[in-house]
């Protein structure tokens, strides 16, 4: 009989043992799930603003090649084509 109780103790503390492992894993699992969630924001931000960057590069490309820069004058001239196209369009428009 005490052998039985021994078992039991023995089970008992090996239960609340791995109660508070389970505590402790959920406790670094609810952290991790906080810190993946602030690293996807940061992330969205971070390539919100790679393409911002991206968009000022191309628009001073455009304006050094538009100052008479030898570099990208190919890209200028045909954004300029494409400029007076559209504005041809809308000036044909508006004649109808």
């Amino acid at each position: 009989m005490s052998e039985l109780i021994e078992i039991v103790d023995s089970l008992e503390n090996k239960m609340m043992k791995l109660l508070q492992k389970l505590e402790q894993q959920q406790k670094i699992n609810h952290q991790l799930k906080e810190e993946l969630a602030y690293s996807k924001n940061e992330n969205k931000d971070l390539a919100l603003s790679v393409i911002q960057w991206e968009e000022k590069y191309e628009s001073l490309k455009l304006a050094n090649s538009m100052l008479g820069s030898n570099e990208n004058k190919t890209e200028a001239k045909l954004k300029i084509n494409t400029l007076i196209r559209d504005i041809d369009q809308c000036i044909a428009q508006l004649s109808e």
